[in-house]
């Protein structure tokens, strides 16, 4: 787990790989730049071992009163220039959105289907 470092001493261009821990924490932006939230975990399927959907955060204070919605991996582009992800979606959008409530362990206590309809994308492609 990284604790105190400079982004500029991590970030490898070079890699294409990088650790679910480190993409934990980092910020989505919509395309004009402006932060909706940061990335709360990523879902992997278990059997294929592909991201499903994102869980972003937003909103609160501290972690109180955060909301969590799930986001289709395919919407969100890393931006290296932004070291975030961009998803071209507005904060309206998102605040709509479904959202998942999580169990102890971060795993959704809901179906993910109403995002995927939401977002009108076909679950697990």
């Amino acid at each position: 787990m990284l604790v105190e470092s400079n982004i500029d001493e991590i970030t490898d261009q070079s890699h294409a790989l990088i650790s679910s821990a480190r993409v934990e924490g980092t910020p989505v932006y919509n395309p004009q730049g402006k932060k909706l939230g940061s990335v709360h975990s990523v879902m992997i399927h278990k059997t294929s071992g592909q991201i499903v959907y994102a869980l972003l955060a937003f909103g609160g204070f501290f972690g109180i009163g955060t909301h969590v919605h799930p986001i289709p991996w395919q919407m969100l582009t890393y931006d290296a220039s932004r070291h975030g992800y961009v998803a071209n979606i507005t904060r309206e959008m998102l605040e709509d959105a479904p959202s998942l409530e999580l169990d102890k362990a971060d795993r959704p206590t809901e179906s993910e289907t109403p995002m995927f309809h939401y977002w009108k994308f076909d679950p697990y492609l």
